[in-house]
């Protein structure tokens, strides 16, 4: 059987592009920085809501922190000699 004219005309369909947020390698690179900015701004968002107030120094006792200081000191002091 002689092939027939039509047989050879016949050529691969190629198929239509894709859209580019259906190409699953643009996720795949995009994907890491977008997290990294997403990150970003919830942590700023929580950084400035959450926010303690400033305390000014006027307002705590003076000598508020001596035992810790003396304790600090007496630790770190060596033990005389007997």
């Amino acid at each position: 059987m002689a092939p027939s004219k039509n047989s050879r005309s016949l050529k691969p369909v190629p198929e239509p592009p894709r859209p580019w947020w259906r190409e699953p390698m643009l996720w795949l690179v995009l994907g890491g920085p977008l997290a990294v900015v997403v990150a970003a701004i919830a942590t700023a968002v929580i950084a400035v809501r959450g926010s303690d107030p400033v305390l000014s120094r006027s307002s705590e006792p003076l000598g508020s922190d001596t035992p810790a200081v003396q304790a600090r000191n007496h630790a770190a002091t060596p033990r005389p000699e007997r």
